[in-house]
């Protein structure tokens, strides 16, 4: 694997960029939106946001090319684990198998305070999806999208492996 591989860099470059636009359309829909995430919706993001500094670190060690690939692999996985969790997530919404048996609020804060945000909390359900474009949800479009990016990384490190 050569440290100067177009591959070894485009795989790089979309082991970084990716989870940021992930997360970048996620906290849009959410704050812009409205949208707010369920469980389910957290665990795709936790793995976008395990692999930011994985796909950092292999930019840190471009110099060491079998060490970037390495840890462009690792941030491969992790976009490859947050579209798996997309699709059982998406699955869930379209009930084709059973989901979470517990939804999700933000609420927080001292005992006094905690009664009023209950209820002033709007309850997510990880079974109802918020949003569809073209019949497919938000969750679905991370699985499809993320599970691609995942496989495109995979390729472009096994192209960079074989220069």
């Amino acid at each position: 694997m050569n440290s100067l591989s177009p591959s070894l860099a485009k795989a790089r470059a979309l082991a970084l960029l990716a989870p940021i636009a992930m997360l970048a359309g996620a906290y849009a829909f959410q704050y812009i939106g409205g949208l707010h995430p369920c469980e389910m919706c957290w665990w795709q993001r936790y793995a976008h946001f395990a692999a930011i500094p994985l796909a950092l670190i292999a930019y840190a060690a471009r110099d060491r090319a079998c060490i970037s690939g390495l840890f462009a692999g690792f941030a491969g996985i992790a976009v490859g684990l947050s579209g798996l969790i997309g699709l059982f997530h998406a699955g869930v919404e379209y009930g084709w198998w059973e989901g979470l048996t517990s939804c999700s609020t933000s609420a927080s804060g001292n005992a006094a305070q905690l009664l009023d945000q209950i209820w002033a909390t709007p309850l997510i359900r990880c079974d109802v999806a918020p949003w569809h474009l073209f019949g497919i949800s938000m969750a679905g479009y991370n699985g499809l999208l993320s599970s691609a990016v995942a496989l495109a990384i995979l390729a472009l490190l096994l192209k960079a492996r074989k220069a």
